[in-house]
């Protein structure tokens, strides 16, 4: 199960169009409990290799958005562009941004100036830095600044986090914000056809392999319907 994705038993559709003709260029089934960028890289070259493609740039939505990924298609030299998820508005007071992280001795200053020094690395890649309890105790921020039953300030900075930041940038360009756009009329509106057009709303067979069978012949239904315009 997924979080925010109704409960049951369901099937995801990890599909990929052109931007210039939002045809289908290839469709991957999986189980829904599936995370979206699991699948992605190994179906991106998948591509390439099967067609040739020469790939310049990427427009993916939150759910690819992880720093292996980022990290991937920066060194291939694709242009990603990505959303990203913002997670509630606790602290908003004080956010991550406000902490400067400096490289060579590798720590996190807070905006009063405390050291938060590097603690572990989680099984995700994330490195954490924690702050001294004694500083916490007596800082004026500190009830702005992490929960009541807290005693210090954490800060996790992924180990691809360089890779993210890209992306990051990418997306405020004026380039950036164009591909993101063309989302809304390509890959978004593919899914929309397909559910209420080629009956894609329901799985009609049981079992990946044969809702796979049914998600190539919808992708080639509405591939067909494409041919007169490309």
């Amino acid at each position: 199960m997924r979080d925010g994705k109704p409960n049951g038993f369901h099937f995801l559709d990890h599909r990929t169009t052109d931007a210039k003709y939002n045809v289908i260029t290839d469709t991957y089934i999986t189980a829904g409990n599936v995370a979206d960028s699991e699948p992605y890289l190994a179906r991106l070259q998948a591509q390439i290799d099967k067609f040739g493609f020469e790939v310049e740039a990427v427009a993916l939505d939150a759910g690819y958005f992880t720093g292996y990924i980022c990290k991937k298609l920066s060194e291939q030299n694709i242009f990603m562009v990505m959303g990203y998820r913002r997670f509630g508005k606790r602290n908003k007071e004080v956010p991550k941004s406000q902490f400067k992280y400096e490289e060579e001795t590798d720590v996190f200053a807070c905006p009063m100036g405390c050291i938060l020094e590097y603690a572990t690395t989680d099984r995700e890649g994330y490195r954490q830095y924690k702050s001294n309890p004694t500083d916490c105790a007596v800082c004026p921020l500190r009830d702005k600044c992490f929960s009541e039953k807290q005693k210090q300030k954490v800060i996790t900075h992924h180990i691809w986090e360089e890779y993210k930041d890209i992306a990051r940038k990418n997306k405020l360009t004026s380039t950036g914000k164009k591909l993101y756009k063309v989302r809304c009329s390509t890959i978004e509106r593919s899914f929309a056809d397909a559910k209420e057009l080629h009956g894609y709303r329901y799985a009609r067979f049981r079992g990946v392999k044969y809702v796979q069978m049914q998600a190539y012949l919808t992708a080639a239904c509405q591939n067909m319907k494409k041919m007169p315009f490309t």
